[in-house]
């Protein structure tokens, strides 16, 4: 019988957390799934274990491949699925035991393209909840699709820029459910990281609801966003950071124009590039301590002169933001080096209070979740103030 649910899980080397991944999905209250495990080449016990579990759960699939990098493994994964709608689940995370039955219940019910659901950042000591500014049961039909969420992926407007934190909360894959004829019928697959670097979800995203006729957010946090372990910018320096978004905006830049999107959409790509700010100055934060103060400055100010990233800063608009944002793109903008380097110490000390991790230098024994996968590049001003300030939830 045809699954109602295909959920991809692509693998490199997460022998660790697999348990409690596959527990959590083989568990599911929606018993009608099944699961495409995607082994990237792992050379740990990563693929013994899904061996393991496939012997006593016949809804494992299990697709071993070379080492190709995430964006390969989820394609794989896409050609392998049949379920009538598609999810996808990062392999050291988890899941509510019904949150694919609601997903599910959800879009059939409704006759939706893609649903939503909110997450759980698990920092290992507390966990915080995204909070996202829509309601319980939103839904967009139509051209509202296109104009709501295509455009909330490419950037903010107006109010959205107060909050920096939420800049690519809407484009993870692994927060929702699409149906399978919409990527099928408009060919959506995820590019090659070789070309873009980073941000892939965000890409597939945009694609997958420029097509889409409908779009339903449940505001529950259903997902759960491991963190603990994450060998990423905002634990580790990346010197190629500043490239990979200059071709994410390149990519976005080429979608718009390839489908005649002007105005605001622009608007909210420009005040994207501003607010990675944030992140690319946290990112030189996060370089070695042996470094030392005056390299980190002289990197600060290389990247406030980078020429796309000046100016959009110039013509970005924080007044509507909090006084330390509005401080702190007063002086981005205006090129003061010092003036922002002072205020990314005192964002990393607040960051690293706020999560309750320390910095650390890239650890080759780490599991291997993919470093650069959109969630390991995006804006770090979500590790800084979250959008429900310093609040912390236990876990």
């Amino acid at each position: 019988m045809k699954p109602k649910v295909s959920i991809i899980v692509p693998i490199y080397n997460m022998e660790r957390y697999l348990d409690r991944c596959l527990q959590s999905l083989l568990g599911q209250t929606l018993s009608e799934l099944e699961v495409i495990a995607v082994d990237d080449g792992s050379t740990d016990g990563s693929l013994a274990t899904l061996h393991r579990y496939a012997e006593r759960d016949s809804r494992l699939r299990i697709v071993a491949k070379r080492n190709g990098g995430v964006s390969a493994a989820r394609n794989d994964g896409l050609r392998a699925a049949s379920g009538r709608y598609i999810g996808f689940v990062d392999p050291d995370d988890w899941v509510d035991r019904d949150m694919y039955e609601r997903l599910y219940e959800a879009a059939v019910g409704g006759d939706i393209a893609i649903t939503m659901c909110g997450y759980v950042r698990e920092f290992g000591t507390h966990a915080k909840e995204k909070l996202f500014p829509l309601r319980d049961g939103t839904v967009y039909r139509g051209a509202d699709v296109r104009r709501e969420m295509v455009r909330r992926l490419v950037g903010p407007l107006d109010g959205e820029a107060m909050q920096p934190e939420n800049l690519d909360a809407w484009g993870t894959v692994w927060s929702k459910l699409y149906a399978a004829d919409l990527i099928e019928r408009n060919q959506l697959q995820f590019i090659d990281l070789d070309q873009i670097g980073s941000n892939e979800d965000t890409l597939f995203n945009l694609r997958a609801f420029y097509h889409a006729d409908s779009f339903l957010f449940m505001n529950r946090a259903s997902y759960h966003y491991w963190r603990a372990n994450a060998g990423s910018i905002t634990s580790s320096y990346n010197p190629q950071l500043p490239e990979r978004f200059e071709k994410l905006y390149s990519c976005i830049t080429d979608f718009l124009t390839e489908h005649g999107l002007d105005g605001d959409y622009k608007s909210a790509l420009n005040n994207r590039i501003a607010m990675n700010v944030v992140g690319l100055g946290l990112n030189i934060m996060n370089a070695n301590k042996a470094s030392g103060l005056k390299m980190q400055l002289s990197r600060v100010k290389a990247l406030l002169k980078r020429e796309r990233l000046s100016e959009a800063l110039r013509s970005f608009d924080a007044s509507r933001s909090a006084a330390h944002w509005r401080l702190f793109f007063r002086f981005a903008g205006s090129g003061q080096a010092a003036a922002v380097y002072v205020m990314l110490l005192a964002m990393n000390a607040l960051r690293i209070r706020n999560t309750g991790r320390q910095q650390r230098g890239t650890d080759e024994g780490a599991p291997g979740r993919y470093d650069h996968e959109s969630g390991r590049a995006r804006n770090d001003a979500d590790e800084l103030l979250s959008a429900n300030g310093s609040q912390q939830n236990s876990v």
